[in-house]
Protein backbone atom coordinates (compact mmCIF):
# COMPACT_ATOMS: atom_id res chain seq x y z
CA UNK A 1 0.00 0.00 0.00
CA UNK A 2 1.69 2.87 -1.21
CA UNK A 3 0.22 6.72 -0.18
CA UNK A 4 -0.73 8.77 -2.88
CA UNK A 5 0.89 11.95 -3.06
CA UNK A 6 0.50 14.90 -5.63
CA UNK A 7 2.45 13.26 -8.34
CA UNK A 8 0.63 9.93 -7.53
CA UNK A 9 -2.87 9.83 -9.26
CA UNK A 10 -5.61 8.41 -7.06
CA UNK A 11 -8.71 7.05 -8.28
CA UNK A 12 -12.11 9.50 -7.92
CA UNK A 13 -15.23 8.38 -8.70
CA UNK A 14 -18.03 10.71 -9.08
CA UNK A 15 -21.24 10.15 -9.14
CA UNK A 16 -23.53 12.87 -11.19
CA UNK A 17 -26.26 12.78 -13.20
CA UNK A 18 -26.30 16.02 -14.50
CA UNK A 19 -23.84 16.21 -17.54
CA UNK A 20 -23.34 20.12 -17.29
CA UNK A 21 -21.80 19.21 -13.63
CA UNK A 22 -19.67 16.31 -14.58
CA UNK A 23 -18.40 18.71 -17.68
CA UNK A 24 -17.61 21.33 -15.04
CA UNK A 25 -16.08 18.88 -12.90
CA UNK A 26 -14.24 17.30 -16.03
CA UNK A 27 -13.03 21.03 -16.84
CA UNK A 28 -12.06 21.99 -13.28
CA UNK A 29 -9.58 18.50 -12.94
CA UNK A 30 -8.01 19.79 -16.67
CA UNK A 31 -7.69 23.22 -15.61
CA UNK A 32 -5.77 22.35 -12.40
CA UNK A 33 -3.80 20.16 -13.79
CA UNK A 34 -4.98 17.43 -11.57
CA UNK A 35 -3.75 14.40 -12.91
CA UNK A 36 -6.42 12.10 -10.86
CA UNK A 37 -8.26 9.56 -12.72
CA UNK A 38 -11.82 10.32 -12.77
CA UNK A 39 -14.33 8.12 -13.43
CA UNK A 40 -18.59 8.92 -14.16
CA UNK A 41 -21.32 7.22 -12.92
CA UNK A 42 -24.84 8.53 -13.84
CA UNK A 43 -27.18 7.42 -11.27
CA UNK A 44 -27.14 5.75 -7.67
CA UNK A 45 -27.87 2.24 -9.32
CA UNK A 46 -24.60 2.17 -11.55
CA UNK A 47 -22.65 3.74 -8.30
CA UNK A 48 -23.08 0.59 -7.00
CA UNK A 49 -22.83 -1.73 -9.93
CA UNK A 50 -19.29 0.43 -10.37
CA UNK A 51 -18.17 -0.22 -6.20
CA UNK A 52 -19.87 -4.03 -6.53
CA UNK A 53 -17.85 -4.61 -9.59
CA UNK A 54 -21.42 -5.87 -11.25
CA UNK A 55 -22.56 -6.01 -15.09
CA UNK A 56 -20.90 -3.41 -17.09
CA UNK A 57 -18.65 -2.25 -14.39
CA UNK A 58 -16.57 -5.78 -13.81
CA UNK A 59 -13.29 -4.61 -14.23
CA UNK A 60 -13.79 -1.47 -12.32
CA UNK A 61 -11.02 -0.09 -9.89
CA UNK A 62 -12.12 0.72 -6.49
CA UNK A 63 -11.56 4.49 -5.79
CA UNK A 64 -9.84 6.49 -3.21
CA UNK A 65 -12.37 9.26 -3.06
CA UNK A 66 -16.06 9.61 -4.08
CA UNK A 67 -17.98 12.79 -5.19
CA UNK A 68 -21.44 11.93 -4.75
CA UNK A 69 -24.21 14.34 -5.79
CA UNK A 70 -27.70 13.82 -3.34
CA UNK A 71 -30.28 14.07 -6.22
CA UNK A 72 -29.99 10.95 -8.26
CA UNK A 73 -31.96 8.63 -10.58
CA UNK A 74 -32.94 5.04 -9.35
CA UNK A 75 -30.65 5.52 -5.66
CA UNK A 76 -30.68 8.64 -4.73
CA UNK A 77 -27.13 9.72 -3.06
CA UNK A 78 -28.38 9.08 0.90
CA UNK A 79 -29.05 5.34 -0.32
CA UNK A 80 -26.13 5.31 -1.54
CA UNK A 81 -24.05 6.54 0.95
CA UNK A 82 -25.87 4.67 3.22
CA UNK A 83 -25.44 1.34 1.52
CA UNK A 84 -21.21 2.18 1.06
CA UNK A 85 -20.83 3.04 4.37
CA UNK A 86 -22.62 0.17 6.06
CA UNK A 87 -20.42 -2.29 4.35
CA UNK A 88 -16.78 -3.29 5.94
CA UNK A 89 -15.25 -2.93 2.69
CA UNK A 90 -16.49 0.00 1.38
CA UNK A 91 -16.86 1.96 4.40
CA UNK A 92 -13.20 3.46 4.80
CA UNK A 93 -13.76 5.10 0.93
CA UNK A 94 -14.07 8.92 1.62
CA UNK A 95 -16.96 10.28 0.47
CA UNK A 96 -17.51 13.93 -0.34
CA UNK A 97 -21.07 15.14 -0.62
CA UNK A 98 -21.33 17.58 -4.00
CA UNK A 99 -24.60 18.60 -4.09
CA UNK A 100 -26.75 21.75 -5.34
CA UNK A 101 -28.65 20.99 -1.79
CA UNK A 102 -27.17 23.66 0.71
CA UNK A 103 -30.54 22.34 3.02
CA UNK A 104 -29.25 21.91 6.66
CA UNK A 105 -31.45 18.08 6.85
CA UNK A 106 -29.18 16.98 4.10
CA UNK A 107 -26.25 18.33 5.60
CA UNK A 108 -27.20 16.86 8.76
CA UNK A 109 -28.52 13.44 6.97
CA UNK A 110 -25.68 13.15 5.02
CA UNK A 111 -23.28 13.68 8.43
CA UNK A 112 -25.09 10.85 9.95
CA UNK A 113 -24.27 8.80 7.09
CA UNK A 114 -20.72 9.31 7.40
CA UNK A 115 -20.03 11.53 4.75
CA UNK A 116 -16.23 12.77 4.92
CA UNK A 117 -17.39 16.27 3.78
CA UNK A 118 -20.47 18.14 2.68
CA UNK A 119 -19.81 21.09 -0.29
CA UNK A 120 -22.52 22.57 -1.44
CA UNK A 121 -21.62 23.36 -5.06
CA UNK A 122 -21.39 27.39 -6.16
CA UNK A 123 -23.50 28.35 -9.06
CA UNK A 124 -20.36 30.02 -10.95
CA UNK A 125 -18.05 28.27 -13.04
CA UNK A 126 -14.94 29.87 -11.48
CA UNK A 127 -16.21 28.93 -7.81
CA UNK A 128 -16.90 25.39 -8.59
CA UNK A 129 -13.56 25.22 -9.91
CA UNK A 130 -11.89 26.46 -6.85
CA UNK A 131 -14.14 23.85 -5.05
CA UNK A 132 -13.15 20.88 -6.94
CA UNK A 133 -9.29 21.96 -6.76
CA UNK A 134 -9.79 22.29 -2.73
CA UNK A 135 -11.25 18.86 -2.58
CA UNK A 136 -8.44 17.87 -4.30
CA UNK A 137 -5.82 19.30 -2.77
CA UNK A 138 -7.39 18.53 0.71
CA UNK A 139 -7.68 14.53 -0.20
CA UNK A 140 -4.63 14.06 -2.36
CA UNK A 141 -2.07 16.54 -0.57
CA UNK A 142 -3.25 17.29 3.38
CA UNK A 143 -5.10 13.80 4.22
CA UNK A 144 -3.74 10.11 4.29
CA UNK A 145 -6.32 7.78 2.18
CA UNK A 146 -6.34 4.13 2.95
CA UNK A 147 -4.93 2.53 -0.35
CA UNK A 148 -6.47 -0.99 -0.55
CA UNK A 149 -7.43 -2.83 -3.36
Amino acid sequence: MTQPTAATPIDVLLVEDDPGDELMTREAFEDNKIRNNLHVVRDGEEALDFLYRRGAHTDAVRPDLILLDLNLPKYDGREVLQTIKSDPELAHIPIVVLTTSAAEEDVLRSYKLHANAYVTKPVGLDEFMQAVRQIDEFFVTVVKLPRLT
